[in-house]
């Protein structure tokens, strides 16, 4: 970094940086004298008499006395380090020094001890002494195999030493209960994990002599802010009990739980001397969590449940101080119910007697803390407080406070309290507040909000005595709160245990609602902040001995494992240091708490008790960032006036000359009543840390380089100024106010709502800042750069907090808020508030209240200046040309630009306030003060008539107001709001009119607005597109960088409330000038949603469409395509009652062809019509399926009604073709039976005979005549029987009916199909049309089809249909020019991807066709006497869609025409044809046919119905058939080709069975012409005609193959030779509908193959077939 920096002529900077000074003592005489080393000192550990450096580099060196080095040097004086060389070729990251002992941290987490290591704290087994740096390994035992922890901080006690891990976790080794482990053998050699803060995160750790402390990060809110239990745990009783009397309310507590003895009892029985029980499951909260924890406490309490810790041992003394009581105190007074549960004897303790005790004690700390505990009675229910905590606990009572004893625990407590205070309780009852107190029981009341990252429920635990053996998440203990100003809001007061006695009156008055439901410290920080600042939300945990008071719990006792400094809890506490016997806390706001030992004044002040946290004695202004603990003294690195940090000592005097004087207090050695200046501090340069241990003190500091190290000092400084400033208007002025009776009356409920979000955004700010301060602080004890500052590298996240604040405090302001908030602020401050003023930075006389309340919310603004200053002044120490100047430079102009913009919004929100306050003298327009909204601002308005409507009357008055987020046009009683998201604005131009015009265009309205000048023209249009353009982006900024004009097109939200279509409909989506245009939404009130494209303001294109239904509780929903606001084109509609149509639409109604399905199976009347639609009617050809009936429609409507001609056929068999007329079959028809009976004649109604016509019988009789009566249920004939004689003539016996005749004909059928394909190409009639207009019109809807399926996933398409749907928006070259074969073959190749593309017209046209000819003739209209119209239908088909191809490919000649043969060799022919008849049928290269085009794409969709109508038709003759097939293929070959008279010449003598030759012989079966069996065989799993006979063909050649091969090459077949050996082969492949495939072969063949060598095969199959069912088998 230094390289960059203007360094040219300046000496090496490693004298400039990390120099270290050291000293002793305090007075003037002491001059530090400075360490020369070769590189920077990067961090120092002193011990008792020895001290360790780190410096840059990563090597370590040694000073003082060395007792444990093996060498002759014993002792090395300060001024001349030695080398760790041990420690060479290892890059050490941190070091720490015990008192004896050494440590250091290597950059990959290792650890490295050495020096004494009697008690173990060197954590190496079996050496007294370490003499040189020796890794030691900290493993988790936990994992296997065993793996090492990562560490990432040490510290060193006298007999102990921790690490910190990188999963934030400690570990610990050597001796004492500061080790906090479960054991009790010592030493501890190798290092383990301190359980009790597992789940924790700790943040840091530092050892005294004999305790430890570590900083741990608060836990979630979410875990911690878990609601009282207001029910026991166990017998589910109240645990709180209310008493109305007469005058008074008795609030009890005493709640006595019968199921805590029995389970406390059971789960300790089990318990031996040395046994523990499972960590975790506790059978009660005050159960040991191992047996040596109990040295500390009385017998367990059963009856003091796990809920009554939350209430115990907090008093509030006058000042607002909480006293604690101890463990000592609970126990001096034996209570009942301890008696009457515990009993007299030992049974309950973990202990067998007293002895156990004493012993573990004498082991555990030294002998005369042993003796003074163990005068505790262990089993009984009360014990004698230490000596040592006697001077805090007086026993004398004070007159007038009783100790009262009833069985509640809180009760005894109390009084406990009571005795042992002495006169501080006298006047708890005074200073405890009675409406705080309600809030406890009632948190609903009063909305207290929890403790900020605190602990369950929020009041102090007092019973020392077991926290530590409590669940880990749950210890805690109280202490004497100092200066806890009024924090009693920010967490629950709990209530002494007397029976409070309050008056009714009171309690009505406590039940007020108050305003303040917001915590003043934000729970969990900033969410974006993350880990990128160090947290605040801390607690300081303490364990080890505490006979001095350095744990800080309010007594002199050990704790065994770690537990809570609770008043530290909200303290912000970002660093801890220990003495020797002393311990301290720096908070965020640069205040110091002690507690410890004070015997030389190393406290910082001579308060006492010194067992609690209290702060450091210092002069207001003086703010401390580091600490340094040694044995009898303390050191503090602060800032003063000016930014140059200074130095100050507190504790012992240490005399010159005089080194080795014992540390005890001695006669003649003077201390400190306060932190003293140390004179010679400002010489040291830039101090960045400092460090004490033993009598020493050390300091390392910097050189100011070119003003960089300054600048770094100056923001860090700048920033806890700040923070303390901060503080001091939330805990001096928020606090106050919020606590205030009468705010929320003063404000009234919106500005409480504004008030509450303003302060929100205010603790956020604060919270934010304390974080930076803690980051920038902790960056100038370590790096000192400037590349790893968060607010460059993350300014986002200030700049929109500082943004969210700005705009919070506008809004209160805008809403009136400040002036509302003077009236309370002027009772609480009184008539001079200097403190307000003070605060406020105001100089002014007489200034109102609320300007001054304004002026202190805005004064945060003033910062983002200090910020950019700073950063430039920064940037000013590097060249101008660097990366680093252009990054500061960066940061700097982010943060002014911000400053500047918040400048604006204040102005902004200032004028607003004004408009507003002014406003009502302005003009009465009634609701216009309802426009009032926090977050609007105005921006101009036209009262100076600058601005005035076209055409408007003489009379009239029209006002214009401009916010940022509408245009309001005010009229004398009415005003009307246009968003300005939805407002077009355009200039008029002057030159015809001379007016100075402006066009507004709102989605319902468009007007005229004149100005009286060019310039006002200007500024209204300039300020009108600004703020549109605002109110789109959501940007506050305007300025430089502004567009000129919002865009024409955008999205955004609008109500309508005037068009009749639209009103009171709210429309969401694109706009263009006004109206919707693009994808959006709209909602109508009465439920109806459209989603989906508009234009021009109106439905067009795809859309969805939800009606509810007012009769059924279900919705119509409508999905497809619109035009003009209305359903038009393909769609979908599924109704509510049901039903659903998919199809055609033409102006909302049904038009086209398209598909009803009425009812599902099971309902009322299910039914499918497929069909022509005509303005909501069926109309035109369809097919109605009664699905209830078994019956199926299949002819022509008309309104809804079957008229025409038509035919029915049900499931019983019956078959009518003929006319209808009204809905009835009535006219000429014929009706078959499915035995053939058949009537011709005239029909009146439904299956109704009425009139002439001919009855046959199935046998050929038949009557004529007229005919009356219902087919079916008996029928009346009038006329002559005949009965044709068996020798007439064959022409008379031809009665059979020819059907089809009454039926309608093909080509009518489907016309809207094919019609609607037509109009998609662009062709108002069939063929009527231009070619290149068909194209662009497929190019165009494929593409839209594509975009439409990009944006709705639900149409679902492969990913080959995908890659299809790509190349065939290419329009094909084929389409014009002559056919060749080539062009021929590439026609095709697209007509079979086109047809597979539902997305093309063809396509779309192919799965119609499908879908209606399934519908046609599946299920009921599997009859077999719809076979021809079935085969017709497919022939007309194919004819139409032959006139569509040749439509887009002109130059295809007609059916039947000849393509010109390739003018190419032989060769390319023959591959050619080849080709072709592999694809298509074997023969027409040349000839061009509908059948060979088409047949291969329509056919096999249409194949199931189609070949199952030709299965039944041939049922009977295929019986025959296949019964001869069975008898025939028992036969073995040799019998069946003699039976069949094959030429011998033709048998084959051997067969390949398994690749191998066998002879044939006379029981062989199915071993001959088996390949051309196998090959015939093929022709049931194919489905074109030509495809069928190119497998004739080939079993031709399989047989003509296996022949050859015995007979000579020129051999020629003739048919009678061939016909037997084929017949041979049909009969062995066993076809079973054989007849079915002839059949269809035959039917739909193509014309010009009949005659070819292809239809002598047919020829020769389709006679195999008879010849099989007229064998005679002998």
């Amino acid at each position: 970094m230094e390289s960059q920096r203007k360094s040219s002529g300046e000496e090496d900077s490693s004298g400039e940086r990390g120099s270290l000074h050291t000293w002793k003592g305090y007075s003037y005489s002491v001059t530090p004298e400075r360490v020369l080393l070769s590189r920077p000192v990067l961090q120092a550990a002193l011990g008792t008499r020895h001290g360790v450096l780190l410096v840059e580099g990563g090597q370590v060196y040694s000073f003082g006395e060395f007792p444990w080095k093996q060498s002759q040097v014993l002792e090395v004086g300060p001024l001349k380090p030695v080398l760790e060389s041990a420690l060479s070729g290892q890059r050490v990251v941190a070091v720490a020094a015990g008192s004896f002992h050494s440590g250091a941290l290597t950059e990959d987490g290792g650890v490295h001890m050495w020096g004494e290591n009697s008690f173990g704290q060197c954590g190496l087994s079996s050496l007294t002494v370490v003499p040189n740096p020796t890794p030691v390994a900290v493993m988790d035992p936990d994992t296997s195999p065993p793996h090492t922890i990562r560490v990432l901080e040490l510290a060193c006690g006298e007999q102990h030493s921790l690490a910190l891990s990188a999963q934030h976790e400690v570990w610990a080794w050597g001796s004492g209960c500061q080790l906090g482990l479960v054991t009790t053998i010592f030493p501890v050699w190798k290092p383990q994990k301190v359980e009790h803060l597992v789940g924790r995160h700790v943040l840091q750790v530092a050892c005294g002599a004999f305790h430890s402390l570590a900083l741990v990060r608060c836990l979630p809110p979410q875990e911690s802010r878990r609601p009282l239990p207001d029910k026991c745990g166990q017998c589910n009783q109240l645990l709180y009990t209310m008493t109305d009397k007469e005058d008074h309310v008795i609030i009890s507590d005493s709640h006595y739980c019968p199921l805590g003895v029995e389970l406390l009892a059971e789960g300790e029985a089990g318990l031996g001397p040395g046994r523990s029980p499972p960590i975790g499951l506790l059978s009660s909260p005050s159960e040991p969590l191992s047996s040596h924890t109990s040295a500390l406490a009385p017998g367990p309490h059963p009856s003091i449940t796990e809920h009554t810790d939350y209430e115990r041992g907090r008093t509030v003394a006058q000042n607002g101080e909480v006293l604690t009581t101890t463990d000592a105190d609970i126990s001096a007074s034996g209570t009942d119910s301890d008696r009457g549960v515990g009993g007299a004897g030992s049974r309950n303790s973990p202990y067998p007697d007293d002895q156990a005790v004493k012993e573990y004690l004498k082991k555990l700390s030294d002998t005369s803390l042993a003796e003074e505990t163990a005068k505790m009675t262990i089993a009984g229910a009360s014990f004698q407080p230490p000596a040592d905590s006697l001077d805090l606990l007086t026993s004398d009572l004070i007159p007038g406070v009783m100790p009262v004893t009833t069985s509640s625990a809180l009760n005894n407590l109390v009084s406990s309290c009571a005795s042992a205070v002495g006169e501080r309780v006298v006047s708890t009852y005074e200073a405890l507040s009675l409406k705080k107190m309600i809030n406890y029981y009632y948190p609903g009341i009063g909305g207290v909000a929890g403790v900020p990252g605190g602990f369950p429920g929020g009041p102090a635990e007092v019973r020392v005595r077991l926290e530590e053996s409590m669940q880990g998440k749950k210890s805690c203990s109280t202490g004497d709160i100092r200066e806890e100003e009024a924090e009693g809001l920010s967490r629950r007061l709990s209530l002494p245990g007397l029976l409070s006695q309050v008056s009714p009156r009171l309690l009505r008055r406590a039940s007020r609602p108050r305003v303040r439901a917001v915590p003043l410290t934000p729970v969990g920080g900033l969410p974006e902040a993350g880990e990128l600042l160090p947290s605040l939300q801390t607690e300081v945990w303490s364990w080890g001995r505490g006979e001095e008071g350095q744990l800080g719990h309010g007594d002199n006792l050990p704790r065994l494992q770690p537990l809570c400094i609770k008043c530290l809890s909200s303290k912000e506490v970002v660093l801890v240091a220990a003495g020797a016997h002393h311990s301290l806390a720096l908070t965020a706001q640069s205040q110091v708490f002690s507690w410890g030992s004070n015997s030389s004044g190393q406290l910082g002040h001579m308060a006492s008790p010194t067992t609690i946290p209290r702060l450091a004695k210092l002069s207001e202004g003086i703010r401390v960032w580091d600490v340094g603990a040694g044995a009898q003294h303390t050191l503090l690195l602060a800032d003063g006036d000016c930014y140059q940090p200074i130095l100050y000592y507190s504790g012992q005097q240490v005399r010159e000359g005089v080194q080795d004087t014992p540390q005890d207090q001695t006669e003649g050695y003077s201390y400190t009543q306060q932190p003293v200046l140390l004179p010679f501090c400002m010489n040291l340069g830039y101090v960045s840390g400092v460090f004490a241990g033993g009598q020493s003190c050390v300091a390392l500091a910097d050189r100011n380089v070119m003003g960089f190290i300054a600048s770094l000092h100056e923001l860090a400084a700048a920033e806890r100024k700040f923070y303390c400033k901060l503080s001091s208007v939330k805990n001096h002025i928020l606090r106050p106010l919020l606590d205030l009776e009468s705010l929320s009356t003063a404000l009234g409920p919106a500005s409480t709502v504004l008030l509450r979000s303003l302060v929100r955004c205010y603790s956020r700010l604060c919270h934010l800042t304390g974080q930076h301060s803690a980051s920038l602080t902790a960056n100038l004890r370590r790096r000192r750069e400037f590349k790893s500052l968060v607010m460059l590298e993350h300014a986002s996240i200030f700049l929109d907090t500082y943004n969210e604040y700005c705009c919070s405090v506008g809004n209160f302001l805008v809403m009136g808020g400040f002036q509302a908030l003077a009236k309370p602020s002027l009772e609480f401050f009184g008539k001079c508030p200097e403190l307000l003023q003070r605060l406020a930075e105001s100089s002014e006389e007489n200034i109102p209240l609320s300007d001054l309340l304004v002026t202190l919310f805005y004064l945060p603004m003033r910062h983002l200046h200090e910020y950019g200053r700073l950063l430039l002044k920064l940037g000013t120490c590097f060249e101008v040309s660097s990366v680093d100047y252009q990054k500061l430079q960066d940061g700097c102009s982010k943060f002014e630009a911000l400053a500047l913009h918040l400048k604006r919004r204040r102005k902004e929100a200032e004028y607003t306030y004004h408009f507003w306050k002014s406003f009502p003298g302005k003009m009465t327009v009634s609701g216009l003060d309802s426009l009032r909204k926090p977050r609007r601002r105005l921006i101009c308005e036209s009262s100076n008539k600058a601005l005035t409507l076209q055409n408007s009357g003489r009379f009239s008055v029209n006002w214009f107001i401009l916010f940022n987020d509408a245009l309001v046009h005010a009229q004398f009683s009415t005003h009307h709001v246009f968003p300005l998201a939805t407002l077009w604005v355009e200039p008029i131009p002057e030159e015809n009119t001379g007016l100075h015009g402006l066009k507004l265009i709102s989605p319902e309205e468009t007007f005229t607005l004149l100005a009286c000048s060019s310039m006002e023209k200007a500024k209204w249009l300039r300020s009108i597109n600004q703020a549109v353009d605002q109110a789109m982006t959501g940007a506050g900024q305007s300025g430089a960088g502004q567009r000129v004009e919002p865009p024409i097109s955008r999205t955004a939200s609008y109500t309508f409330y005037k068009d009749s279509r639209l009103k009171e409909a709210t429309y969401e989506g694109r706009w263009l000038a006004g109206k919707p245009n693009g994808r959006g939404m709209v909602k109508w009130l009465d439920g109806r949603i459209y989603t989906g494209t508009f234009k021009n303001g109106l439905e067009d294109g795809f859309g969805d469409y939800v009606m509810p239904s007012k009769t059924l509780n279900l919705n119509d929903h409508y999905q497809g395509h619109w035009k003009e606001g209305k359903m038009h084109g393909i769609g979908t509609y599924k109704y509510a009652t049901g039903e659903l149509y998919e199809g055609s639409f033409q102006d909302n109604m049904r038009h086209g062809h398209g598909m009803l399905r009425s009812g599902t199976l099971n309902s009322s009347s299910p039914s499918v019509f497929i069909g022509q639609w005509v303005h909501d009617k069926k109309t035109g050809y369809g097919v109605f399926d009664d699905i209830t009936r078994g019956e199926k429609y299949m002819g022509m409507w008309q309104d809804d009604q079957r008229q025409g001609t038509g035919v029915i056929v049900t499931q019983f068999g019956l078959y009518y073709e003929g006319a209808f007329n009204n809905n009835k079959m009535q006219g000429t028809g014929v009706l078959l039976s499915e035995d053939n009976t058949t009537y011709e004649g005239e029909f009146s109604e439904d299956w109704t005979l009425n009139g002439k016509g001919v009855l046959t019988m199935p046998n050929g009789d038949y009557f004529e005549g007229s005919f009356t009566g219902e087919w079916g249920s008996g029928l009346k004939v009038t006329g002559s029987f005949f009965k044709p004689n068996l020798y007439d003539s064959d022409g008379d016996k031809g009665r059979a009916v020819k059907l089809g005749r009454l039926a309608v004909p093909p080509e009518e059928k489907w016309r809207v199909v094919f019609e609607e394909c037509w109009m998609r190409l662009g062709c108002e009639a069939p063929g009527q049309g231009e070619n290149q207009r068909a194209w662009e019109n497929i190019a165009v809807a494929l593409t839209t089809s594509r975009r439409q399926h990009r944006d709705s996933p639900e149409m679902n398409l492969s990913r080959t249909q995908n890659r299809m749907l790509e190349s065939l928006e290419f329009i094909p070259q084929q389409h014009v020019g002559p056919v060749t074969m080539e062009k021929y073959d590439s026609i095709r190749r697209y007509l079979i991807k086109a047809c597979d593309m539902p997305l093309h017209p063809l396509g779309r046209l192919m799965e119609t066709l499908v879908a209606v000819y399934r519908m046609t003739y599946v299920g009921v209209g599997a009859n077999r006497r719809l076979l021809l119209q079935a085969v017709n239908e497919i022939m007309s088909y194919l004819a139409r869609i032959f006139q569509l191809v040749r439509f887009l490919f002109p130059d295809l000649p007609e059916e039947g025409g000849a393509i010109p043969e390739p003018s190419s060799d032989p060769q390319d022919k023959k591959d050619s044809n080849c080709a072709d008849t592999q694809l298509e049928s074997p023969k027409p290269g040349r000839v061009v046919s509908s059948s060979a085009l088409l047949l291969p794409v329509l056919l096999p969709r249409l194949y199931p119905p189609l070949f199952t109508l030709y299965a039944l038709e041939k049922e009977k003759e295929d019986d025959v058939y296949w019964e001869c097939v069975l008898r025939l293929n028992k036969q073995p070959d040799v019998a069946l080709l003699a039976f069949l008279g094959v030429q011998h010449k033709f048998w084959p003598v051997s067969v390949p069975v398994l690749g191998e030759k066998t002879e044939v012989v006379s029981s062989t079966k199915d071993a001959c012409f088996a390949s051309a069996t196998e090959t015939l065989q093929q022709i049931s799993t194919t489905f074109t005609p030509s495809d069928k006979l190119q497998v004739i063909q080939l079993t031709f050649e399989e047989i003509t193959k296996e022949v050859m091969s015995s007979l000579e090459d020129n051999f020629l077949w003739s048919m009678d030779d061939l016909f037997p050996v084929f017949l041979y082969v049909v009969l062995r492949a066993r076809i079973r509908n054989l007849g079915s495939e002839v059949s269809l072969i035959e039917d739909l063949m193509d014309p010009c193959v009949q005659h070819g060598e292809h239809g002598i095969m047919f020829t020769t199959l389709k006679a195999c077939y008879y010849q099989i069912q007229h064998e005679k088998t002998t």
